[in-house]
């Protein structure tokens, strides 16, 4: 099978940009350094191949990933770095012998990681986004708690996200070190080996984590490829087909809302100003001097934002620098 033969809209992935993002982080994360975060694909055979670079634990952020991972065999060392109060699958993940980790930031979640058969937890820490996360002053207390109940805790997590795409890699740093300070005198009252947090965008600036929760590297999208020091490459696509072509100039592929993560903006065509997407059509322009596609025409989109644009297919396809079709892998942690 060649990309031509495809169904379109078709996400389409690297197999040559893949392996160079996969090298290039496991070169500077190797081991258990890097925690890859499995929201990004939602693919085990994804996942199996950032394995054989040497990283054998993983984050989650649903509760059906965790499941989908440890029925592929890849349960060895599974955090799920999200707040849960239904907790019974990942009891029964842990009695069938996967090792499993979940976030916890207050009195509920940690009850709720005991009544569901969960053992080891790590004290989430609110590091600056808004989001989950107990503050840094009530981490200890937090820890103890969860010790009284019969939990092991690991160490603490904290996710800078809020600074992820800052383009200035300065104040990137700066930022990203005032809010490890945060975690750092958390982790000082909570004790445990573990320190974790980070993303694609602090991969580097990142020092004081144990483990770096990265994902969006493997993959790539146009947000993250807009910073300068992220040097991972874009490896996959979304294939749509010319639909229609205007005789005032623009062109529109059949590919749209339904095949795109949006929350980043359109996605990118190369050489072409992109107009909208719609449910089912993304309508573009070619930039002064380039021919305009025809009718039949094959482009190759590049996502905003690549997490839900996975989400949103049920299969990748891996193919090679000849357009040759090499496998197809299901998308099959999608849902929840």
């Amino acid at each position: 099978m060649r990309l031509a033969d495809l169904t379109t809209p078709a996400l389409v992935l690297d197999e040559a940009a893949l392996e160079r993002n996969l090298s290039t982080m496991s070169s500077h994360r190797p081991g258990a350094r890097l925690r890859p975060h499995v929201k990004a694909h939602k693919t085990t055979e994804l996942a199996r191949r950032q394995r054989a670079h040497g990283h054998h634990g993983f984050t989650l952020a649903t509760v059906r990933e965790v499941v989908g991972m440890a029925e592929a065999g890849l349960g060895e060392d599974l955090l799920l770095a999200n707040e849960v109060l239904d907790m019974r699958r990942l009891g029964a993940v842990v009695q069938g012998g996967a090792r499993v980790t979940v976030a916890v930031d207050s009195e509920p979640i940690a009850r709720a990681a005991v009544s569901g058969g969960v053992l080891e937890v790590l004290v989430d820490v609110n590091v600056g986004l808004p989001r989950c996360g107990v503050a840094p002053d009530g981490a200890g207390a937090l820890a103890d708690l969860c010790r009284s109940i019969g939990l092991e805790v690991r160490g603490v997590m904290g996710y800078e996200g809020h600074l992820m795409l800052l383009a200035d890699p300065a104040d990137r740093l700066r930022q990203t070190e005032q809010c490890m300070e945060l975690l750092l005198r958390a982790h000082a009252d909570v004790g445990g080996d573990v320190i974790s947090g980070g993303g694609t965008g602090t991969w580097t600036s990142n020092t004081w984590v144990t483990e770096l929760q990265a994902g969006s590297y493997a993959l790539m999208d146009s947000a993250y490829g807009a910073i300068t020091d992220v040097p991972f490459e874009q490896a996959l696509t979304v294939l749509t087909t010319i639909v229609s072509v205007s005789a005032a100039g623009w062109a529109v592929a059949d590919a749209g809302l339904k095949a795109f993560g949006m929350d980043h903006g359109n996605p990118t065509v190369p050489g072409a100003d992109v107009w909208y997407c719609s449910d089912e059509h993304t309508v573009f322009a070619m930039n002064d001097g380039l021919a305009p596609p025809s009718v039949g025409d094959r482009v190759q989109m590049v996502p905003a934002h690549v997490d839900p644009t996975c989400a949103l297919h049920e299969r990748m396809h891996v193919v090679e620098s000849e357009g040759n079709v090499l496998e197809s892998w299901p998308v099959d942690l999608r849902g929840w």
